[in-house]
């Protein structure tokens, strides 16, 4: 890997209104990540999603309790604050956000070009919305994205498995790879990632979802040393 990567977490936090599939696997591969970018002193960016407490910030038919405030991510509650197991270090960057991007409404591209970082190496939750919304909008912003499978999830495998073949089809500066080959490019050492060709490598039916992740699952996974 070259030197301009930073690794962006994508909303680690104690919500607990979302059952997320295979989620202590993802918090023990993002731990992994963690552990790895630090030291090797690759810059480390959280995000967490923060909705006012009073609601007044919510985007149209956002859900609501009774007192007219969020459902979900309210500020000043322990649910936004970062799961224990990933807490940051003191010198590490906290981007907050009241959209499912991280570059809508923030300074995350400005800190990311202070930093002079050309690559963001993401994982997070959930696959198919706020990591959706951040890795499109990363490309339309020029950034390379090396994309952490197993170290992402979302409420069902379905919609993390489409969300991972939409942006497999469509966002051409991608690179899909599982946490264990993302550890052996943080180390330098020959890895083995999924990097699309051409639009729409995955294009297929309903009846072919099944087949189709297959088909992405064994681009990703090392059969041999």
């Amino acid at each position: 890997m070259n030197n301009k990567n930073a690794l962006l977490i994508i909303d680690m936090q104690q919500e607990d209104g979302f059952v997320l599939e295979n989620l202590d696997t993802v918090v023990a591969h993002t731990a992994a990540l963690l552990e790895t970018a630090r030291r090797q002193r690759v810059p480390v960016i959280y995000t967490r999603h923060i909705n006012q407490a009073d609601g007044s910030d919510l985007p149209r038919g956002e859900p609501r309790t009774a007192d007219g405030g969020p459902s979900s991510y309210r500020a000043g509650t322990r649910q936004v604050e970062i799961i224990e197991r990933l807490v940051p270090q003191p010198d590490e960057l906290i981007i907050d956000k009241g959209r499912y991007s991280a570059f809508h409404r923030t300074d995350l591209d400005a800190r990311l070009k202070v930093l002079e970082v050309d690559t963001l190496i993401v994982c997070g939750v959930l696959t198919d919305v706020c990591v959706l919304s951040t890795v499109f909008d990363a490309f339309a912003l020029g950034y390379h994205i090396r994309l952490v499978s197993d170290a992402c999830t979302a409420t069902t495998l379905a919609g993390h498995y489409s969300a991972l073949l939409i942006m497999a089809n469509w966002v051409y500066a991608l690179e899909i790879l599982t946490c264990a080959e993302c550890l052996r490019a943080l180390e330098n050492r020959d890895y083995l990632s999924l990097i699309p060709e051409r639009p729409n490598l995955f294009a297929h039916q309903p009846h072919e979802l099944e087949s189709t992740i297959a088909r992405l699952q064994t681009r990703l996974i090392r059969t041999q040393e």
